[in-house]
């Protein structure tokens, strides 16, 4: 049971470390968001591999929660994608300065 613990575990930090490069090296908005669900199922495998260790269904519930807020998220962010595409054509994280152009009097 050790050895299946530490696997879960060795893949929850590579899946985890793969999503923390991906928002920081990346420019491309939904790149990023792919990261950060990247990083939020890490952390879900992560719950469940430790609720099954010691054997409590505790952490699987907040897993399935934490699902279910996910799916809400991903149907905002990605509407907000679509927008912002819309209207600057491009989804270069560098090209979103709007509030850092305008001035202020």
């Amino acid at each position: 049971m050790a050895n299946s613990i530490l696997a879960y575990v060795t893949l929850a930090m590579i899946l985890f470390s793969t999503g923390l490069v991906g928002v920081i090296v990346r420019k491309n908005i939904f790149i990023i968001y792919m990261s950060i669900e990247l990083l939020l199922n890490a952390i879900i495998l992560l719950f469940v591999a430790l609720a099954r260790y010691y054997e409590s269904m505790d952490a699987q519930v907040i897993a399935l929660f934490v699902i279910a807020v996910a799916a809400a998220e991903a149907a905002v962010f990605l509407s907000l994608i679509v927008v912002l595409y819309r209207h600057k054509k491009s989804l270069n994280c560098e090209s979103f300065t709007i509030l850092a152009q305008k001035d202020i009097k």
